[in-house]
């Protein structure tokens, strides 16, 4: 094997066992035995005369050093990638791996039906899909693209922008019986349950035709899981909330009630984010011409 390749294989492995955690789980994918991925990361370290690496009895753990390898490992094994694709005599197909972050919610239903058929009309592409609704560190990630919902706290990246989220505040019916008329001020009287960080005691509304009110609530249940929000209201604990796009199919069928139909909580960004380079994987690009098709079909998203 020549010098250059090797040293790409080097880089290959220690990306593996960061992403991983663990050199045997780095070894299993690569299909190398321990003791092989253990001498490409010592080999590693001695020919940068850094420690990547540091061992203890049941983890690692990257060295600050370590860290910065490791952005440069990807960057680098990106750069082959997208040299081999564009140069290879099937470049039209693509093939390679993916490595997408989307947020737990959207990406369980809308966006994984998006990603999914993706990858069946690219059978060649190795999706990886992983889900996160905290702040992630992009380059410890490794990841190709991430979605968020909110700000993208990362001045390194591009970020663009697939649309907003319109959000109501809905209840059950028995929740709607309490609701005295459909103003904020009879809905402050109702019991709320209420999803940080974007909601907390104060929730902004808008009304048709631009009135602005802001809505004191008493929160019965408070959480981080838009899943555990939606199956506490669903419950008649309170009040809440929501996006358009996850309660669509209850708002039809009567099992939750727009509780203030001229009113409307802030809407919010979803960014798709990415690093800047030259030229992009044309599976990257690919992904997110589709991603943006398949965006607007979504119920209750708006450009």
């Amino acid at each position: 094997m020549s010098k250059p390749l090797d040293r790409l294989g080097l880089l290959e492995t220690f990306v593996r066992i960061a992403e991983r955690g663990t050199i045997s789980g780095a070894a299993r994918d690569l299909g190398m035995s321990q003791g092989s991925a253990s001498r490409q990361l010592k080999e590693l370290e001695d020919r940068l005369g850094i420690q990547l690496i540091r061992r203890t009895t049941h983890s690692l753990a990257l060295t600050e050093a370590g860290l910065d390898v490791l952005s440069d490992a990807r960057s680098l094994i990106s750069r082959w990638d997208t040299m081999e694709e564009r140069h290879a005599g099937d470049a039209d197909i693509l093939k390679g791996p993916l490595r997408v972050v989307a947020p737990v919610a959207l990406g369980q239903l809308h966006l994984a039906d998006i990603a999914i058929a993706f990858q069946v009309s690219h059978p060649n592409v190795v999706l990886n899909w992983r889900l996160e609704d905290e702040v992630i560190r992009f380059a410890e990630v490794g990841c190709d693209c991430w979605i968020k919902v909110g700000p993208v706290p990362d001045e390194s990246l591009i970020v663009r922008r697939l649309g907003h989220v319109e959000r109501l505040i809905v209840g059950t019916p028995s929740i709607a019986d309490r609701l005295e008329a459909s103003t904020p001020e009879a809905a402050s009287r109702l019991p709320f349950v209420t999803l940080t960080p974007f909601e907390g005691a104060k929730i902004g509304l808008t009304y048709s035709e631009g009135e602005r009110f802001e809505l004191s609530v008493t929160s019965s249940l408070a959480t981080n899981n838009i899943m555990s929000l939606k199956r506490a209201v669903q419950s008649g604990v309170g009040a809440a909330v929501l996006p358009l796009w996850f309660i669509a199919e209850e708002l039809e069928n009567g099992a939750l009630v727009d509780l203030l139909p001229h009113w409307r909580a802030a809407t919010l960004d979803v960014n798709l984010a990415y690093l800047p380079a030259r030229r992009q994987p044309h599976r990257l690009a690919a992904f997110i011409e589709a991603l943006e098709t398949g965006f607007r079909r979504i119920p209750g998203m708006t450009a």
